[in-house]
């Protein structure tokens, strides 16, 4: 029986797992989602072609490839089904390698109304939710109140759906808000629930199956199958920056309980990192950078948020929560993006520990919100393009030694190194 192996984010997200999970894809024979939602965006760059990805695997693209989405991804239908229809605008079939597990949950319109509400009435200690209602049923989902792909299929749907609408309408109401505050999309309530119920007919003609059973037979059989993650470690809602975090675990043991596999059946991991650090919204962020060198990462890594759009907090890569992060998913390989954005950096820094009321310590702290002033150590720049190199021999010193310093202070190797957006600006080392 094969392993499955795991692909991550080891940071805040948006670290460039589309691009890597694409770029493996003609290795495996399954690509399976099993976390998150729509607040996720992937994005795939090769040939001139740009596409970003939010609830459907990054392996859709390759039409000799199957792609499940397991149990523990939640669909919002009109979302997933302008996916569907973007994809097949750009010559892609979706429906045709693509399976959906009958027990991954739906988000409601009025999931998406609560999380606006929830976020108003948090003030300054807002979250900084995309609002599209990924707390709200993840929390109905553990209340045992949630809706699931294979309840449209039910006879009394339309009962089971106004029954949990009318419980979020109520808590809104008890927040202090009413309804018609609110709009998703630029749309009221009702315009909204038309689009929805539309995209949730042209949902039920894909294929719906119990993913768990095929996952595990795949294996039996000898497939290949890569576990796809969303967001990154330090959003999980266990382990990551809370209560600043997103609502579905994030790490390694997310792919036993969103797909339904056994953690003996777990192979490599890959954890994805870049080649410095970025946040978007709200929550702590220890090697922030408040001046024109944060400015200067943002602007040339263009980082704004491929779903909201947002501009991306941006510092130097935090080594404390990257050994962390190691750590609680048993990473074996680490696949680093983005070093070509420092191209013309004369200095660049790690920070390898951080120092609290006078003590330093190299590991993470209960509470990121502490004062805590990294310790950093500086590296000589490049100050030249690497982008179309693809030895690694080949790059310059000054960046091989960036990379040899991440390798031996976490003792794992760096076995990708992504030097563009684009798939074949690559470099594989066989360390």
């Amino acid at each position: 029986m094969n392993n499955i192996d795991v692909l991550l984010g080891l940071q805040w997200g948006d670290e460039g797992k589309g691009k890597v999970v694409d770029y493996l894809t003609p290795q495996y024979d399954i690509i399976a989602r099993f976390n998150g939602g729509p607040n996720a965006g992937h994005t795939l760059e090769f040939n001139g072609f740009k596409h970003v990805l939010r609830t459907i695997p990054s392996g859709i693209c390759h039409k000799d490839k199957m792609n499940v989405i397991g149990n523990g991804v939640l669909i919002e239908p009109n979302i997933f089904m302008q996916e569907i229809k973007d994809l097949e605008d750009k010559g892609f079939t979706p429906a045709e390698n693509l399976l959906i597990s009958k027990k991954a949950h739906l988000i409601l319109p009025t999931h998406r109304l609560t999380d606006a509400a929830n976020e108003k009435s948090k003030g300054d200690r807002k979250i900084g939710s995309t609002l599209k209602g990924i707390g709200p049923a993840y929390t109905d989902k553990i209340a045992r109140t949630g809706l699931r792909i294979n309840d449209l299929f039910a006879a009394d749907f339309t009962d089971k759906y106004n029954k949990l609408k009318q419980l979020h309408i109520r808590n809104i109401k008890a927040l202090g808000y009413s309804v018609e505050e609110f709009k998703i999309e630029d749309k009221t309530l009702e315009e909204y629930e038309k689009l929805w119920f539309d995209a949730v007919e042209k949902l039920k003609k894909l294929t719906v199956i119990d993913t768990e059973y095929y996952i595990n037979e795949q294996l039996k059989q000898g497939k290949k199958i890569l576990a796809e993650g969303a967001q990154g470690t330090m959003l999980d809602v266990d382990f990551g920056s809370y209560p600043f975090v997103t609502s579905s675990s994030t790490v390694t043991a997310g792919v036993c309980s969103g797909l339904g596999v056994a953690p003996q059946n777990i192979g490599r991991v890959y954890g994805i990192i870049k080649a410095y650090c970025t946040r978007v919204g709200q929550g702590p962020f220890p090697t922030e950078l408040f001046e024109e060198t944060g400015d200067k990462l943002c602007e040339q890594g263009h980082e704004f948020g491929s779903v909201t759009g947002r501009k991306r907090r941006c510092g130097w890569l935090d080594m404390p929560a990257l050994k962390y992060a190691c750590m609680i998913n048993g990473v074996t390989d680490l696949m680093l993006m983005k070093i070509d954005v420092m191209d013309n950096f004369p200095t660049v820094k790690i920070c390898t520990q951080y120092e609290m009321n006078g003590t330093k310590t190299e590991k993470l702290p209960y509470n990121l919100e502490e004062k805590i002033n990294p310790v950093f150590k500086e590296f000589d720049g490049w100050m030249q393009s690497i982008t179309k190199i693809k030895d690694f021999k080949n790059l310059p010193t000054q960046t091989q030694n960036y990379v040899a310093s991440i390798e031996q202070m976490t003792g794992i190797p760096v076995t990708m190194v992504s030097v563009s957006p684009d798939r074949e600006d690559t470099i594989i080392r066989n360390n």
